[in-house]
């Protein structure tokens, strides 16, 4: 498994988080590792990229001869990538995205991937993010927001990967505030019950980095297993 794609049920659920944690377990089990953004909108760098980096302990300048495979293309509008790329008359090359992750799957022992919102994003009028992982061989983490309406979005995301068979590693969830705390216990067991899907684990919500990836170590253990 040289790579792993990170799926969000939606937008702002949590896989910037989740993929900077997963690649700092596997950094600190000594395996070679990168990060990758395929498309970034609303910056001027990759935000998220910044993040997995600030995660991992690692500086810009320690990748910045993979910059170009880190994070293929940058928008500034905040929007879908296809939208963002239509708002500076720029078009993606799928081939191009390919051809980075295999530059960086040739130099790493592992690629963790961050999609873009959801699976179902498209880069183009024709194509969507899932089926580039698809393409790739990737297999998928699931990152979903446990909430009131999560069960729906996370049962459409399990359905768009077994449609199109792809390798499902599990799902991490992370905990919403305000929320009723009879939901945020049954929402997990719920989709077990219906998609008959590995749950990883609950992390808490918890602003401090370092206390909530010692939530996730037992989580990672589980992914790479």
């Amino acid at each position: 498994m040289k790579g792993i794609f990170i799926t969000g049920t939606d937008t702002g659920v949590g896989k910037s988080v989740v993929t900077g944690f997963l690649a700092k377990y596997l950094r600190e089990k000594g395996y070679k590792v990168i990060t990758q953004k395929w498309v970034q909108t609303g910056s001027r760098f990759s935000a998220d990229i910044n993040l997995h980096l600030k995660i991992m302990g690692v500086s810009k300048g320690a990748i910045k001869e993979h910059l170009d495979c880190v994070c293929p293309y940058i928008f500034k509008l905040p929007a879908s990538p296809h939208l963002a790329a239509k708002a500076e008359n720029k078009k993606i090359n799928i081939a191009r995205i390919k051809q980075s992750f295999k530059s960086l799957s040739s130099k790493f022992d592992f690629v963790i991937v961050e999609g873009i919102g959801g699976a179902l994003v498209p880069v183009n009028e024709k194509r969507l993010v899932i089926d580039i992982a698809r393409e790739l061989g990737l297999p998928v983490l699931v990152v979903a927001q446990n909430k009131l309406g999560a069960i729906n979005h996370i049962l459409m995301t399990i359905e768009v990967l077994k449609y199109r068979r792809m390798k499902i590693l599990g799902i991490v969830f992370n905990n919403c505030p305000g929320q009723n705390k009879l939901i945020l216990q049954d929402n997990p067991e719920i989709v077990r019950k219906i998609t008959k899907q590995k749950i990883l684990g609950v992390l808490p919500r918890q602003k401090r980095l370092d206390l909530l990836y010692k939530k996730f170590l037992p989580l990672a253990a589980k992914i790479i297993s």
